[in-house]
């Protein structure tokens, strides 16, 4: 009788662009640039200083220019850049990244690069062909012959489909030796908006840059893992398709997030989160999605939740805004590290991941501790490329 092995997350690796956005500056030097419209620079100060970010990180250093100089900010749109020379912007700054944060999940997880069975690249903020997939192959020195799947233009929530997709292709294998690397990269900056339009505003207040990278399979006897992994769950729910879309406009892509979002997570996901195999038993870690304060706070009210449950993922926003998909990973190495310190209290308590993408979607997949806790590893920081 064939068994089917237990699946873990083995490893994860993050990475951050050099340049660092400061969350104050940024909104002085925007509310500058719109001094013809009080209205507008009032509101970009108000949203800047109300999303509960300190920084963020960019692949673009015109990014960091003063009010004048920088091409993103809204002066007239004939010095913009085009979707063109930003797509081009991509892809020169995607592979490195990319790179960078799946060698760290390689090197965490214990696995050399020939190893790898299954490739799954996620992005939504840029596209080309040959595409990311296939750059990595050659970058990484993976076998020619590994199985790639793309997913691309997805939405905020396909890094966790990415995670629960890797767990199910690693079951399904039969092998023990399967090993899935899932390496997500946005770089959302690169589609500010030169606009006054206050929903363009609000996105320039929330979103970075940045690649995370996991690696997913059966632990080796005696060896360590970071989070055994569920069935993962999808659900698109009621309402919600025109509140968060996600479209390709002349000057990059074009972002709408409305302030419905908290409202339709507070009325459906309970009835979700009630499904979940768990023994009727409620989830005790938590690794949400830091798609903004508002989505934060909905999912910890909904399910009464405690602060210190919430605070990976605030912590993420904190320090590095909404990143679309890589963000995920960002909340689970930042739940890891915190276990590791004592920081997320004692006990094997199990876990739910939860993200949400335009649909309005949402991914749920549960996780629990490694088998043996003494053995994970200390988390480590994002590294800058």
């Amino acid at each position: 009788m064939s068994h089917t092995p237990e699946i873990a997350m083995l490893g994860i690796g993050t990475a951050v662009p050099r340049w660092r956005l400061d969350q104050a500056d940024t909104a002085l030097r925007l509310a500058e640039a719109l001094r013809d419209n009080p209205g507008a620079a009032r509101w970009a100060r108000r949203v800047f200083r109300q999303q509960g970010i300190e920084s963020r990180h960019t692949c673009e250093p015109n990014l960091l220019e003063a009010a004048g100089a920088c091409r993103y900010f809204p002066h007239s749109r004939a010095e913009a850049p085009g979707t063109a020379e930003r797509m081009a912007a991509y892809r020169r700054e995607a592979l490195p990244l990319a790179r960078l944060a799946a060698e760290r999940a390689l090197e965490d997880g214990g696995t050399p690069p020939e190893a790898v069975t299954h490739l799954i690249t996620v992005s939504c903020t840029g596209q080309y062909l040959p595409g990311l997939d296939a750059d990595l192959v050659r970058a990484l020195g993976l076998p020619a012959r590994v199985n790639r799947l793309p997913l691309t233009f997805v939405g905020c929530a396909a890094g966790l489909k990415a995670i629960g997709l890797a767990r199910q292709l690693a079951a399904a294998s039969g092998s023990a030796e399967a090993r899935a690397l899932v390496v997500c990269v946005e770089l959302c900056t690169l589609h500010f908006q030169p606009s006054d339009d206050w929903e363009d505003l609000f996105a320039a207040s929330l979103f970075g840059d940045g690649a995370s990278a996991c690696v997913v399979g059966a632990p080796a006897q005696g060896s360590a893992a970071a989070f055994t992994l569920g069935a993962p769950r999808s659900v698109l729910l009621p309402g919600g398709a025109e509140d968060m879309t996600w479209n390709v406009g002349n000057y990059g892509f074009e972002l709408v997030l409305s302030a419905n979002v908290p409202k339709l997570i507070r009325e459906f996901l309970p009835a979700e989160i009630g499904t979940r195999p768990a023994g009727g038993q409620p989830a005790e870690l938590w690794a949400i999605h830091p798609g903004g304060r508002g989505i934060i706070d909905a999912v910890e009210e909904t399910c009464g939740l405690k602060p210190e449950q919430t605070r990976a993922s605030r912590e993420v926003l904190r320090r590095y805004g909404n990143m679309s998909s890589a963000a995920i990973l960002f909340v689970m190495e930042e739940l890891r590290r915190g276990l590791d310190d004592g920081a997320v209290g004692e006990g094997p308590p199990d876990g739910l991941a939860v993200a949400f993408g335009p649909g309005l979607s949402a991914e749920l997949l549960p996780f629990g501790l490694a088998p043996d806790p003494a053995r994970r590893r200390s988390g480590r920081a994002a590294v800058h490329a």
